[in-house]
């Protein structure tokens, strides 16, 4: 197995957005791009997935969202069955799938963190870890996803022998983040669905993927709720909250993302999270110059209803790009008519209504100030 070995000195912050192209970025890939890039590749020609990527339809859909459609035919219908969920709080079951089975194959590398480079770090930095009981070296496992939505979809399993279940620890919110900022392409993503919230598998994973396309996402505006511990609320996309950081308070930022998720595991809140390049918050009216900077990750986290079984959508899932605005299609007519309208009434169905999301709020906003 390849190992993919980084340290804080490998996250990037000169990253900008080329403007009036689709293109990903002026710079070169980093090693992280490049060996995740390579290994897709490889595993695409080998035959390793489901199906064969090639070029995705793809258009803008007129309005203010600006949202990304894309058909996707044969991953409606090539991908694994979901497994049926009950529960956000649901126990890691072995007899179901788990990352622990899948073929050798499907695996691209493992990256660590190098250990050596903690006594460099800030104390706080060198601290983290899962529930902050002390500093944990964490293994994670990059796979192809077999069932891929665009080029490079990947999922990180971290510590696949441990058998979390599918609830986020502080570690896989700082892996999430350190994925972003290794990459030198602000249309590299990584996201995360909970249990309730499409989650299809009840083994702790993200997915990671690129996307060509700009999405609103990263530069729009936000209201501040608690700044000064990067917290915002998103009011022009699917209502939720947003966070940002760059590298210098990469944990601290991280731990306020882990209290705010578990707050909703342990009131049994189904969300999705979703992470990209993007402008700070403070910078989202400012001219093009400023907003075509990617140097910091913004964090969107959607609470949201839990949706359990294995029921789904006939045009999509409302789960974590969705709610971004990337919007994978599984039927040719629905890519063709759906419009942003029609988009943001199914997405509706599954947010929080005034009185569950209203006082959420407020629990969340007093418990960040008492941090």
């Amino acid at each position: 197995m390849s190992r993919f070995t980084y340290s804080h000195r490998d996250f990037l912050t000169d990253v900008r957005r080329a403007k009036h192209t689709d293109t990903h970025t002026e710079s070169s890939p980093s090693t992280f791009d490049t060996l995740l890039a390579s290994g897709w590749r490889d595993r695409m020609r080998r035959g390793v997935f489901r199906y064969h990527l090639g070029d995705l339809q793809t258009r803008v859909l007129p309005g203010p969202a600006s949202m990304v459609a894309q058909l996707n035919v044969q991953r409606g219908i090539e991908r694994r069955k979901p497994q049926e969920i009950q529960s956000i709080k649901q126990p890691y079951n072995a007899n179901q799938f788990n990352f622990n089975k899948v073929c050798s194959e499907e695996v691209l590398f493992e990256m660590t963190r190098d250990e050596m480079t903690r006594d460099e770090m800030p104390a706080e930095r060198s601290a983290a870890s899962p529930g902050g009981s002390g500093p944990e070296l964490q293994r994670v496992m990059v796979l192809v996803n077999v069932s891929p939505l665009e080029f490079g979809h990947c999922l990180f399993v971290p510590e696949p022998s441990r058998c979390l279940p599918q609830a986020l620890t502080l570690s896989a919110i700082q892996t999430g983040i350190e994925s972003v900022l290794l990459s030198s392409d602000p249309g590299f993503r990584v996201g995360f669905n909970s249990l309730g919230a499409f989650a299809s598998v009840n083994h702790l994973h993200l997915h990671g993927y690129y996307l060509k396309r700009e999405l609103l996402l990263e530069t729009v505006p936000v209201e501040p709720l608690v700044p000064e511990k990067g917290f915002y609320r998103l009011t022009h996309l699917p209502r939720g909250f947003l966070f940002y950081t760059e590298p210098s308070d990469l944990d601290r930022i991280a731990r306020v993302v882990f209290q705010v998720t578990e707050t909703l595991v342990n009131g049994d809140v189904a969300h999705n999270l979703f992470l990209t390049r993007g402008c700070p918050p403070s910078d989202g009216q400012k001219d093009e110059t400023q907003q075509a900077s990617r140097r910091g990750v913004r964090i969107a986290l959607w609470p949201r209803k839990s949706s359990f079984g294995a029921k789904e959508e006939t045009a999509f899932n409302v789960a974590l790009c969705e709610l971004a605005g990337h919007l994978p299609f599984k039927v040719q007519q629905d890519y063709e008519c759906m419009t942003e309208n029609d988009i943001k009434d199914i997405i509706q169905r599954y947010l929080l209504p005034d009185e569950d999301f209203i006082p959420l709020e407020k629990q969340l906003v007093a418990d960040l100030i008492d941090l």
